[in-house]
């Protein structure tokens, strides 16, 4: 089982974000939580507002009653690019250049882990 939470239009580069998803990807909920707490990015806070959310919508789901919500674990997170908005910038001799504020949308699921069968191969 799993659950999933998107954040759309979040006005931090991808590229940005993408620096904390990886430092969380494949974590425990706990532990990608505390990670999140003490890192010094700006994006650190709506991706931990994003699990807490998958979290939610976890406890929420029909089959979620006899599972501990402490051994979930972020299964995947991806940052995707968004809208971008373009701005211009006077420079010399009348020129423009032009400034893309870019955005991100982010997707969250987070799940049981899974376990390895070891049977027999053939």
């Amino acid at each position: 089982m799993e659950a999933k939470a998107i954040c759309r239009n979040l006005r931090i580069s991808p590229r940005k974000v993408r620096l904390v998803a990886d430092l969380v990807r494949g974590m425990k909920v706990n532990d990608a939580l505390v990670q999140l707490q003490f890192s010094e990015k700006r994006s650190s806070t709506p991706v931990s507002k994003l699990v807490r959310s998958a979290v939610a919508n976890f406890k929420q789901m029909d089959g979620a009653k006899g599972v501990d919500v402490d051994e979930l674990i972020i299964q995947t997170i991806f940052v995707d690019e968004g809208p971008t908005a373009k701005r211009f910038l006077p420079r010399a001799m009348g020129r423009a250049t032009t400034i893309r504020k870019r955005s991100s949308h982010i997707t969250v699921v987070v799940g049981q882990k899974v376990l390895e069968s070891t049977g027999a191969e053939g």
